[in-house]
């Protein structure tokens, strides 16, 4: 590794072995002897330094502070008078932005934008974190109830000409979709020279709605194409009721028998 080495005697010359050649990210070593004419033991010390510069293209990044939430920022509020509402929910009226901010601080709640648009803005003081956590969590039961309300569409595909356990099988397929609150489409397609037997795919379709029941009614229907069909949607007040538990029978109350003496 090069380096600067120089040795010092009495009367103190010095020489230069090898000259500096800076480069980028390096360690070099200083080595400096130091020797004495007299009977003094000679001093031998090391200095390490780094030096060059460039090319080393080390990049510095400041960490980015986290965004702040823009109902708790107050200092967008630039009306220096507000309309406050307390953590009970009651209205305190028009107090200046200090006053609602140190109220908030004395309760040791969070001072919250509810309308900064609004002449003067409406803050109010509550846990900020508890109400945001009430409200995501009423927007999964919100949607916990799209979901179950949601009505999805089943097909059932037939041929003209099916055998009576495939058939079996579509039936109580439909049934078990339509109990579930879903739609059923029952389609039957003809290819080819099959179109001959349409009549036969028309009383196909009509006789499965007719082994459906009351559980549905027909919401529509095509015997035009090659691919025919039939939609039915759920009877609800019978479908209700079969979801509906049985009720219990009460137990006959044995008649009592009073005897006097």
């Amino acid at each position: 590794m090069a380096g600067l080495s120089s040795t010092f005697q009495h009367p103190f010359k010095s020489q230069l072995s090898n000259p500096i050649k800076p480069s980028p990210l390096h360690l070099h070593t200083f080595s400096f002897r130091i020797r004495s004419p007299t009977t003094y033991p000679s001093i031998s010390t090391t200095i390490s330094a780094r030096y060059g510069g460039g090319g080393g293209g080390g990049s510095y990044s400041k960490r980015s502070k986290p965004p702040v939430d823009e109902a708790l920022d107050i200092s967008s509020i630039k009306s220096d008078t507000v309309r406050l509402i307390d953590e009970e929910q009651k209205m305190v009226g028009l107090v200046s932005k200090a006053q609602a901010f140190q109220m908030a601080e004395d309760a040791e709640l969070d001072l919250v934008i509810l309308s900064p648009d609004a002449d003067p803005p409406v803050l109010r003081i509550m846990d900020y974190n508890k109400y945001k956590y009430e409200q995501q969590r009423k927007k999964k039961d919100q949607q916990k109830k799209s979901l179950a309300t949601r009505v999805d569409l089943k097909e059932l595909k037939m041929g003209y000409n099916i055998d009576v356990h495939d058939y079996s099988v579509r039936l109580r397929a439909a049934q078990r979709f339509l109990k579930d609150g879903d739609k059923v489409k029952v389609i039957v397609s003809l290819k080819g020279r099959e179109n001959e037997f349409r009549n036969n795919a028309i009383e196909l379709l009509r006789r499965f709605q007719n082994d459906v029941g009351e559980l549905a009614t027909e919401e529509a229907k095509s015997f035009r194409d090659r691919n025919m069909f039939i939609v039915m949607i759920p009877n609800k007040a019978i479908t209700q009721k079969a979801q509906e538990p049985p009720k219990k029978k009460d137990t006959p109350v044995e008649n009592e028998v009073s005897a006097s003496v």
